[in-house]
């Protein structure tokens, strides 16, 4: 069976974090640190901090800027839940629009729609690793219309003086959009280190904070470390320099627990150092994918290269056109039968009991739909060789034969 995406593991990433074993220093420390700080240089960012999670990352950022109960925030239908859930978690109303009809990604004029005066942050999500529209939406959170009907309750919320814009980049770390890295273009991006991912530290993720340059970031970058650590004025690295009084700290708030270790930052080091020769055999395993289906009928192909956009090559999101939902899962089942392993991203919330059950219906969100009931994703990971994927391109076509004549 050719699995579908796992993790690149070898002997380099054994040793290192073999070395972080033996340090005497496993958790948050200097490996931590230092992969934080050569994140910020590949994105091109004005700060980051690691932690153990994407979505603890977009939790925290929203509690940082002061979203609670009474707010809305704008998302896509066509998401991972957890980008609705950390909206929840902080007890406001995830508002969910239509994605565009050209790619898998938010609508802008579906965004402009849904503002009203609760809204306090907006969270694209760069779908398959291919960035959303950033200079319409930044251009229309700057606007002087929607500005002016931005009601600040906070502080944090004062200062930037508008909507915030926390792109979920869980899959777009490499992309580009109009020549600059993805996650330096909105004030805040949250990447993803998960297994499946491109760049992984098993489980993990980072805060790429890129806020105007009158908002302190070193201030933010702390304010989100404490609430990483309990609400623990110092971490675990601080307590340990020299000093008698060193190790006395205070809890300023009753925070949480998701910072990242340092065993995980030496995986993400590791993957770091080497990922654009994995970007490049990615793209080389679109471009084959495109070349064998670019002569079927049925095939819709993915758009992950433009003028403004290049992708992370994350996902290949192929769409069989004509095919039910029921027509697609069976062509799924076929795939299986041929030892090879498929997914689908993803199901449109409205589609999952949690959010179906509190009002949310798949109805109001058509394009959603269309384009998820057709669509199938390819194993797209660096060990695939290309025999790997003349069987997958050959088990695909194959299905799709059999189940849509």
């Amino acid at each position: 069976m050719i699995p579908f995406s796992p993790p690149r593991m070898d002997q380099r990433i054994v040793e290192e974090v073999g070395k972080v074993l033996l340090s005497g220093w496993i958790t948050t420390g200097p490996r931590t640190k230092e992969f934080e700080k050569q994140l910020a240089s590949y994105i091109g960012c004005r700060k980051v901090i690691c932690l153990n999670s994407a979505t603890a990352g977009m939790e925290l950022v929203l509690r940082w800027f002061g979203v609670k109960a009474g707010d809305e925030v704008i998302i896509p239908a066509y998401t991972y839940c957890a980008t609705a859930n950390v909206v929840m978690h902080c007890g406001a109303t995830p508002v969910m629009v239509d994605i565009d009809e050209k790619d898998f990604n938010i609508s802008v004029a579906n965004v402009k729609n849904a503002i009203t005066a609760k809204t306090k942050a907006i969270i694209p999500v760069d779908i398959s690793g291919f960035p959303c529209d950033y200079e319409a939406l930044n251009a229309l959170v700057n606007s002087a219309e929607i500005k002016a009907s931005f009601q600040a309750q906070t502080e944090a919320q004062k200062q930037l003086g508008r909507i915030l814009v926390m792109a979920d980049a869980a899959h777009s770390i490499g992309a580009k959009y109009q020549g600059k890295m993805n996650g330096s273009v909105t004030d805040v991006a949250v990447f993803s280190f998960h297994a499946v991912k491109n760049l992984t530290t098993a489980e993990g993720g980072a805060v790429c904070l890129n806020l105007p340059e009158n908002i302190d970031v070193d201030e933010i970058y702390s304010a989100l470390n404490i609430k990483s650590l309990h609400g623990q004025s110092k971490d675990a690295l601080a307590k340990v320099k020299a000093g008698g009084g060193n190790w006395r700290y205070d809890v300023v708030e009753p925070g949480y627990k998701c910072n990242m270790m340092d065993i995980q930052a030496a995986i993400g080091l590791v993957e770091l150092e080497r990922y654009d020769s994995n970007l490049t055999r990615r793209k080389e395993i679109f471009d084959f994918y495109n070349a064998a289906f670019e002569n079927q009928s049925w095939a819709i192909q993915p758009t992950f290269l433009n003028d403004e956009k290049e992708t992370s090559y994350h996902l290949y999101m192929l769409r069989v056109d004509g095919a039910t939902e029921e027509q697609r899962d069976e062509i799924i089942n076929r795939i299986f039968e041929k030892e090879v392993s498929v997914n689908v991203h993803f199901q449109p919330l409205p589609l999952l009991t949690a959010y179906k059950s509190i009002g949310y219906e798949m109805n109001d969100y058509p394009e959603a739909f269309n384009k998820y009931q057709n669509e199938i994703t390819l194993p797209v990971y660096f060990n695939l060789t290309d025999i790997n994927l003349a069987t997958i391109t050959a088990a695909v076509i194959a299905s799709v034969k059999e189940v849509m004549g």
